[in-house]
């Protein structure tokens, strides 16, 4: 499978595995990789997921050109077919780790995008170079880079079409931390379990707010807010934390506060 998915304890890795094409995706892979999205969505055991690539040539370079570019300039094949790779219009609130290595261009940096936390080799690079073959990054990032980064830094990347190293992302706001090529993955496989080991109803209501209240009006925004913290306040995982810190407490003679 050039999909791969695999599970440990609450946390699922996935991993895009053709790294002798530098990971680039086959109109399969994208199905494939949408299907993937949605099995670990709907496992109530996977609380988080690490994404990644094989080999350490590659993240991703995006779409393979060779099968993907003919079909959609011949109008035979519709790109929303790959929204569910790139995670576009999908109820997905668990908290994805991208591991980066090596390249991260095009349809890659775009699936980058719609990943939460980013850690990247020293060596990795990053693109969208689609200007220069005539089209635009229309796989989520026309609508996320911005929103996720400053408009001047967005515009940059968007518009000059270049390579950025990781060093630049990091000071662009576009990953979080660059570590050695063999830390990479470790260091997102720790991070994931942590974040697992925190209560899953707080973790996926914390994404659920942040990527639907953004657009809201102000007040509609506070509403909506409000309602998801209740919803925590009253979750299982809530009343469980309540009960063992007021046991806590009796059994060190204190009255919880």
């Amino acid at each position: 499978m050039a999909i791969e998915l695999q599970r440990t304890g609450h946390v699922a890795t996935i991993r895009l595995s053709r790294p002798e094409k530098l990971n680039a995706l086959s109109l399969e892979m994208y199905d494939d990789l949408g299907r993937a999205f949605a099995e670990v969505r709907d496992d109530d055991e996977i609380r988080t997921v690490v994404l990644t690539g094989a080999g350490d040539r590659a993240f991703c370079v995006g779409a393979d050109l060779t099968e993907s570019i003919p079909a959609l300039a011949n109008d035979r094949f519709d790109i929303s077919a790959w929204d569910p790779a790139h995670l576009k219009g999908v109820a997905f609130y668990k908290p994805i780790v991208c591991a980066i290595r090596g390249m991260c261009i095009g349809g890659g940096f775009e699936i980058m995008l719609a990943t939460d936390i980013r850690i990247a080799s020293t060596d990795a690079v990053f693109q969208l170079p689609e200007p220069t073959h005539g089209f635009v990054p229309a796989g989520g990032t026309l609508v996320r880079l911005v929103r996720q980064i400053g408009y001047a830094h967005a515009m940059e990347i968007l518009l000059s079409a270049r390579r950025f190293s990781a060093d630049e992302m990091v000071a662009k706001g576009v990953v979080n931390q660059v570590v050695e090529s063999n830390e990479v993955e470790a260091l997102a496989q720790k991070t994931a379990s942590q974040i697992a080991e925190l209560s899953p109803t707080a973790i996926q209501t914390i994404k659920e707010a942040v990527l639907t209240l953004q657009d809201l009006p102000l007040e509609e925004a506070f509403a909506r807010e409000a309602q998801l913290g209740q919803r925590t306040f009253t979750s299982e995982d809530a009343k469980r934390s309540i009960a063992d810190f007021a046991n806590r407490g009796s059994r060190r003679g204190e009255k919880p506060k």
